[in-house]
Protein backbone atom coordinates (compact mmCIF):
# COMPACT_ATOMS: atom_id res chain seq x y z
CA UNK A 1 0.00 0.00 0.00
CA UNK A 2 1.18 3.36 -0.64
CA UNK A 3 0.99 5.93 2.27
CA UNK A 4 1.57 9.62 2.53
CA UNK A 5 3.24 10.82 5.37
CA UNK A 6 4.74 14.46 7.39
CA UNK A 7 7.98 14.17 9.38
CA UNK A 8 9.61 17.04 9.86
CA UNK A 9 8.03 19.02 7.53
CA UNK A 10 8.92 17.08 4.39
CA UNK A 11 5.72 15.19 2.91
CA UNK A 12 6.81 11.36 1.86
CA UNK A 13 5.18 8.80 -0.26
CA UNK A 14 5.83 5.45 1.44
CA UNK A 15 4.60 2.05 -0.19
CA UNK A 16 5.11 -0.41 2.61
CA UNK A 17 2.29 -3.09 4.65
CA UNK A 18 -0.06 -1.27 6.18
CA UNK A 19 1.34 -2.59 9.41
CA UNK A 20 4.55 -1.45 9.13
CA UNK A 21 6.03 0.10 12.10
CA UNK A 22 6.26 3.48 12.00
CA UNK A 23 10.13 3.11 13.02
CA UNK A 24 10.79 0.67 10.29
CA UNK A 25 9.34 3.44 8.00
CA UNK A 26 11.85 6.08 9.23
CA UNK A 27 14.81 3.87 9.49
CA UNK A 28 14.78 1.80 6.38
CA UNK A 29 12.40 3.27 3.96
CA UNK A 30 13.10 7.32 4.81
CA UNK A 31 16.77 6.67 5.74
CA UNK A 32 16.38 9.04 9.44
CA UNK A 33 17.84 6.72 11.62
CA UNK A 34 18.24 8.69 14.22
CA UNK A 35 15.15 6.95 15.88
CA UNK A 36 16.70 4.06 17.77
CA UNK A 37 15.34 0.46 18.36
CA UNK A 38 15.52 -0.59 21.45
CA UNK A 39 13.21 -3.70 22.70
CA UNK A 40 10.17 -3.10 20.16
CA UNK A 41 7.17 -3.41 22.77
CA UNK A 42 7.34 0.26 23.44
CA UNK A 43 8.90 -0.28 26.87
CA UNK A 44 12.03 1.15 26.81
CA UNK A 45 11.52 4.58 25.01
CA UNK A 46 14.22 4.24 22.48
CA UNK A 47 12.48 4.66 19.63
CA UNK A 48 10.04 7.97 20.97
CA UNK A 49 8.95 10.29 18.17
CA UNK A 50 6.32 12.97 18.16
CA UNK A 51 2.58 12.41 16.41
CA UNK A 52 1.10 16.10 16.36
CA UNK A 53 3.69 16.80 18.99
CA UNK A 54 2.87 13.81 21.25
CA UNK A 55 5.35 11.08 22.05
CA UNK A 56 4.55 7.95 20.66
CA UNK A 57 6.50 4.79 20.64
CA UNK A 58 7.20 4.19 16.96
CA UNK A 59 8.33 0.62 17.70
CA UNK A 60 4.58 -0.38 17.91
CA UNK A 61 2.78 2.15 15.60
CA UNK A 62 1.50 1.27 12.49
CA UNK A 63 1.86 3.07 9.71
CA UNK A 64 -1.48 2.88 8.61
CA UNK A 65 -2.46 4.89 11.89
CA UNK A 66 -0.64 7.84 11.49
CA UNK A 67 -2.68 9.38 9.05
CA UNK A 68 -2.36 12.79 8.21
CA UNK A 69 -0.13 13.68 11.04
CA UNK A 70 2.65 15.63 11.41
CA UNK A 71 5.58 12.83 12.82
CA UNK A 72 8.97 14.59 14.87
CA UNK A 73 12.26 12.83 14.87
CA UNK A 74 14.86 13.86 16.22
CA UNK A 75 16.56 14.82 13.54
CA UNK A 76 14.22 17.84 12.83
CA UNK A 77 16.04 21.31 12.76
CA UNK A 78 12.71 23.25 12.82
CA UNK A 79 11.99 23.00 16.55
CA UNK A 80 13.89 25.52 18.74
CA UNK A 81 12.54 23.35 21.89
CA UNK A 82 14.45 20.62 20.60
CA UNK A 83 17.68 22.70 19.35
CA UNK A 84 17.85 24.26 22.97
CA UNK A 85 17.52 20.15 24.26
CA UNK A 86 20.23 19.16 21.93
CA UNK A 87 22.02 22.08 22.88
CA UNK A 88 22.58 21.80 26.76
CA UNK A 89 22.52 17.73 26.54
CA UNK A 90 25.84 18.43 24.47
CA UNK A 91 27.04 21.07 26.81
CA UNK A 92 26.66 19.16 30.11
CA UNK A 93 27.52 15.63 28.83
CA UNK A 94 24.40 14.37 29.58
CA UNK A 95 24.59 11.12 26.82
CA UNK A 96 27.05 8.77 27.65
CA UNK A 97 26.28 6.25 24.47
CA UNK A 98 23.66 7.94 22.67
CA UNK A 99 21.25 5.23 22.24
CA UNK A 100 18.86 6.23 24.59
CA UNK A 101 19.15 10.42 23.86
CA UNK A 102 16.84 10.71 20.69
CA UNK A 103 13.66 9.03 22.30
CA UNK A 104 14.39 11.02 25.81
CA UNK A 105 14.73 14.00 23.55
CA UNK A 106 11.79 13.82 22.16
CA UNK A 107 9.69 13.37 25.50
CA UNK A 108 11.46 15.68 27.27
CA UNK A 109 10.77 18.40 24.10
CA UNK A 110 7.02 17.85 24.86
CA UNK A 111 7.53 18.19 28.90
CA UNK A 112 8.79 21.66 27.91
CA UNK A 113 6.38 22.59 25.30
CA UNK A 114 3.37 21.51 27.18
CA UNK A 115 4.34 23.87 29.92
CA UNK A 116 5.25 21.06 31.90
CA UNK A 117 6.56 22.08 35.61
CA UNK A 118 10.24 21.40 35.42
CA UNK A 119 11.52 20.73 38.82
CA UNK A 120 13.91 17.49 39.16
CA UNK A 121 10.92 15.43 40.49
CA UNK A 122 8.76 16.19 37.34
CA UNK A 123 11.06 15.86 34.89
CA UNK A 124 12.43 12.53 36.41
CA UNK A 125 8.31 11.44 36.30
CA UNK A 126 8.09 12.60 32.82
CA UNK A 127 11.04 10.56 31.69
CA UNK A 128 10.08 7.35 33.88
CA UNK A 129 9.42 5.18 30.72
CA UNK A 130 12.69 5.78 29.01
CA UNK A 131 15.83 3.13 30.13
CA UNK A 132 19.10 4.48 29.74
CA UNK A 133 21.60 1.93 29.86
CA UNK A 134 24.69 4.11 31.21
CA UNK A 135 22.71 5.46 34.13
CA UNK A 136 23.22 9.14 32.44
CA UNK A 137 19.74 9.81 34.20
CA UNK A 138 21.19 12.98 36.41
CA UNK A 139 22.74 14.32 34.04
CA UNK A 140 20.03 14.50 31.58
CA UNK A 141 17.68 15.54 33.78
CA UNK A 142 19.84 18.43 34.14
CA UNK A 143 19.92 19.04 30.96
CA UNK A 144 16.50 18.94 30.24
CA UNK A 145 16.08 21.29 33.54
CA UNK A 146 18.39 23.74 32.02
CA UNK A 147 16.76 24.02 28.36
CA UNK A 148 13.42 24.40 30.32
CA UNK A 149 14.87 27.32 32.09
CA UNK A 150 16.22 28.98 28.60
Amino acid sequence: MNFQISVNGKDYSVNCEEKTPLLWVLRNYLNLIGTRFGCGSGLCGACTVLLNGVPIHSCDTPIWSVGDKEIETVESEENPTLNKLKSCVADLQAAQCGFCISGLLMRATSLIENDQKLDRDSIAHGLDGHLCRCGAHNRIIDAVAQAGQQ
